[in-house]
């Protein structure tokens, strides 16, 4: 599924123009990169949370060469899929 197929079927079931639905995704999308950025959890009933993990620095390998490397610490988005998400997968 595509963002215009969630587009389109937001519209249907809501009843809304396709603008109107592409805005409110759009929206939403838009705050949970605001509220990952500040570090902040975000649960969806249904859906799942999405959180940021911070990865340590550590020593890699350079595939190429077999060169030692450090690998900085970073964060990283995650995604925990909640049980409902989990069960209609299963189905």
């Amino acid at each position: 599924m595509t963002k215009a197929d969630l587009v389109a079927r937001i519209a249907e079931e809501a009843g809304i123009s396709k603008k109107a639905a592409a805005l409110s995704l759009d929206s939403v999308v838009a705050a949970i990169h605001e509220a990952l950025k500040k570090s902040q959890k975000i649960r969806i009933a249904d859906l799942g949370s999405f959180s940021v993990i911070k990865r340590q620095a550590r020593k890699g390998v350079n595939p190429r060469t077999g060169q030692p490397i450090k690998i900085p610490a970073t964060k990283a988005p995650k995604f925990t899929a909640a049980k409902a998400l989990k069960d209609s997968v299963k189905k």
